[in-house]
């Protein structure tokens, strides 16, 4: 089987996760796993309310689903947090904005380094806030799931402030699932490896650069961004309504090897 039909496969299947009547606020849904977890909780029913900073990628996403759309650059704390507050209420959070900047540990600089900190993890924390505090307010629990990385975890070179960012969103989550859990609100990140983005097709492309990664994944290919997104939405279900406070790695089994 192909990483197409794989793809295919995924994202056409039916499973118990329904969404009819939720409502989701999915950041980053502009493009690559975001899109695809925006689609796939339209798909099962969910209203969503789409963020992006691209109004481009917002217009076409739209088009194709009708589903409500916000713009704001997530590097700007005061536009997360109007866009946080402007989409409320809804029951469901996915995170999942990302920049990814690769610089070497004595390369990396100031600017760079507090970009990667305002996106990866300044954001989540901003959304989070904005829409726990709705949820308590109407004395209601849910979900909040953070798209993070395996560079959470691994040390990658070129990755400093990258790997910096998500292992601070990681630490911070569970901190989020400690404090908001006694709320019944439920925080999990999910930490793929390298997905198959339109980008990452391009950059991943070359075999004498994938084959060292390719080498270390048991299952013997890169993920497809519905195979995250089908984590992320049994996260947020009621399915896993005692699973609160996990960094849960989809990585073809990566980090055995």
């Amino acid at each position: 089987m192909t990483s197409s039909d794989t793809a295919a496969n995924t994202s056409t299947r039916t499973t118990g996760m329904d969404f009819s009547g939720k409502s989701v606020l999915v950041t980053g849904a502009g493009k690559g796993i975001g899109r695809a977890i925006a689609k796939m909780l339209l798909g099962r029913g969910a209203s969503v309310v789409a963020v992006s900073r691209s109004a481009e990628d917002l217009e076409s996403l739209s088009r194709e689903t009708g589903c409500k759309t916000l713009t704001a650059d997530l590097r700007d704390a005061d536009a997360a947090r109007a866009a946080a507050k402007a989409a409320q209420p809804v029951d469901y959070l996915v995170n999942c904005a990302g920049l990814a900047i690769l610089e070497s540990v004595l390369d990396v600089t100031v600017e760079s380094f507090d970009a990667l900190i305002a996106v990866n993890t300044r954001a989540p924390l901003i959304f989070s806030q904005e829409y726990a505090r709705a949820r308590i307010a109407a004395g209601k629990g849910g979900a909040i799931v953070n798209v993070s990385s395996i560079s959470a975890f691994t040390g990658f070179a070129d990755h400093a402030g990258y790997c910096a960012s998500k292992g601070a969103l990681d630490a911070m989550s569970r901190v989020m699932a400690n404090e908001l859990g006694r709320h019944g609100i439920r925080v999990n990140c999910v930490n793929p490896a390298i997905t198959l983005t339109d980008m990452a097709r391009k950059a991943w492309s070359d075999p004498q650069k994938s084959a060292p990664m390719l080498s270390r994944m048991p299952l013997g290919r890169f993920l497809e961004p519905e195979e995250v997104g089908e984590v992320v939405l049994f996260l947020l279900s009621d399915q896993a309504s005692m699973i609160n406070g996990i960094s849960m790695p989809v990585d073809s089994g990566f980090q055995i090897v």
